[in-house]
């Protein structure tokens, strides 16, 4: 395996890129000397304005906690819960993926990858080589920095090269940054990002495009969205132009249309400690019609509730539930809870006593407040598979 180089980085300009959809096309390198077999850990950069950088400033500028501090979090188990779904859907394709690729050097392509929160995730899927990118610099550096500091571990290290690229992916295509550029891959997964592209048509097919471009047939393009349909739902219920609770808020424009626009239908979401920036609508019948073109079918789409209920019928699944805190005990052994009010546990509240027996045990069980289960229902997966398409 490569060696990871250092993170001394120079910055240059490449002036390859001439076409619209690259009017800039800027290369930083922890090696410049070598842009064709760029060394395993480097930083690309490729990057346009204007909305991305006010989603790449979010997320370059929100503080880097420590392990207590996320431990405090009001969203502590929410995120953890995410996680977890990321984790049964990860390995749920990835299972598929082995039947369908008989090569012990699989490919992935995390696309919006963040600080490399799902690192772990692509080293228990047991993959060869990572292309992890994302708009945002100082996350892609801090992803990277977390994958040099794993591989120097004695026990649990990941196994695989990668790649990091600072890139927009609504806007331009980043195959060219990659050490080869014809690299075909067995996987791309997509976690809470993709949403960010439905600006414009535009912006979406060349997102699907860098989705599809490396992906080798049989491979898949997985992804988790807001569900649309359930958003609108709610702002009909409360017959308002938002809705939210303790954790989460989405407000969409005074000035809103009445009748919904396909592409630009932007609202501003609010995570407790986590999210405050513009988002997008995903209409769904478009994004499956788009795929399509590119050859990527869906052959996957549940809810983040009914993929729960799956994975709950993983024995596995359930166990690595318990390992990563996915749910909060209630009552708490501490007596303290993620949230104050009582309300919030009214359910969890009924279950216990329903549950209860004479013994002398305490009962407890396992679950999240009210309003993190709102915040996780917002959710959908979809997975699509890599077709050939008829000649034209």
């Amino acid at each position: 395996m490569a060696s990871v180089s250092s993170c001394n980085s120079t910055i240059r300009n490449n002036a390859a890129g001439s076409s619209m959809l690259h009017p800039t096309n800027n290369v930083i390198e922890d090696n410049p000397a070598s842009n064709e077999n760029p060394p395993t850990g480097s930083i690309k950069r490729k990057f346009e304005e204007p909305l991305g950088s006010i989603v790449a400033g979010h997320y370059n500028n929100l503080e880097e906690k420590g392990l207590s501090a996320r431990n405090e979090s009001r969203i502590l188990y929410m995120r953890n819960f995410n996680n977890w779904i990321k984790s049964y859907l990860i390995n749920k394709f990835m299972n598929m993926v082995r039947e369908n690729f008989h090569t012990h050097s699989l490919a992935a392509v995390d696309l919006g990858c963040g600080k490399g929160g799902d690192l772990l995730k692509w080293t228990k899927a047991n993959i060869g080589h990572l292309i992890c990118v994302d708009i945002a610099e100082t996350s892609v550096r801090q992803c990277k920095e977390r994958y040099e500091f794993n591989k120097q571990k004695r026990f649990g290290a990941p196994r695989f090269s990668a790649e990091f690229i600072v890139a927009d992916c609504t806007k331009v295509c980043f195959q060219s940054l990659l050490g080869d550029p014809t690299r075909r891959v067995h996987i791309v997964s997509c976690q809470f990002a993709f949403h960010y592209c439905f600006e414009s048509l535009q912006q979406a097919e060349t997102m699907v495009k860098n989705a599809a471009s490396n992906l080798a047939t049989g491979g898949f393009f997985l992804l988790t969205i807001p569900d649309a349909n359930y958003i609108m739902k709610k702002l009909s219920s409360e017959k308002s132009n938002a809705f939210g609770n303790e954790v989460f808020r989405i407000e969409f424009p005074d000035d809103r249309p009445e009748v919904p626009l396909l592409f630009g239908d932007r609202y501003q979401f609010f995570l407790e400690g986590a999210v405050d920036c513009p988002e997008f609508l995903v209409h769904q019948p478009t994004l499956k019609r788009l795929c399509l073109k590119y050859g990527l079918e869906c052959v996957y789409q549940k809810r983040f509730s009914d993929v729960y209920k799956d994975a709950m019928q993983d024995e596995q699944s359930r166990m690595l539930l318990q390992k990563m805190s996915a749910l909060e005990p209630y009552p708490s052994p501490s007596g303290t809870q993620s949230s104050s009010n009582s309300q919030e546990y009214v359910a969890a509240c009924e279950h216990l006593k329903q549950q209860q027996s004479d013994s002398n045990v305490r009962p407890c069980t396992l679950t999240l407040s009210a309003s993190e289960w709102q915040a996780t229902n917002i959710y959908t997966a979809l997975a699509f598979k890599k077709i050939e398409l008829p000649c034209q």
